[in-house]
C-alpha cells in the first residue's frame, strides 16, 4: 500500500506522507492535523498514542511483533515480524 502511495521512482528513504511542499512533515503540524481529523470523525478520544497502542495490541494478540523497535520495546515482548503482521492489521 505504501509503495502504491509513493511517487514513481520513490526509494526506501522517500517521504510517504509529505508536507504540502513535499518535505518531511513537522510533528506539531501533523499532530494538529490528526486532532482535527479525529474530531471531525467524532472520535475526539483518539490520539496518535491510541493508534500506536491499538496496532501493537492487535499484533501482539495475533502472536506477532510490531516495528519500529521502540513500539516493540514499549508494548511487546515478542520479536517476530513479517507478512502476517500486515494481514492482522488489514482486518
Amino acid at each position: 500500500m505504501l509503495a502504491r502511495r509513493g511517487p514513481a521512482g520513490a526509494t526506501s528513504g522517500s517521504v510517504v506522507f509529505p508536507s504540502p511542499l513535499g518535505q518531511t512533515r513537522d510533528r506539531s503540524n501533523t499532530t494538529g492535523d490528526l486532532r482535527r481529523a479525529f474530531d471531525r470523525a467524532g472520535v475526539s478520544w483518539v490520539s496518535s498514542h491510541t493508534l500506536r497502542k491499538t496496532v501493537a495490541t492487535r499484533l501482539d494478540d495475533a502472536g506477532l511483533s510490531a516495528r519500529p523497535s521502540l513500539t516493540q520495546d514499549v508494548y511487546l515482548s515478542r520479536k517476530v515480524a513479517g507478512p502476517a503482521a500486515a494481514r492482522v492489521l488489514e482486518m
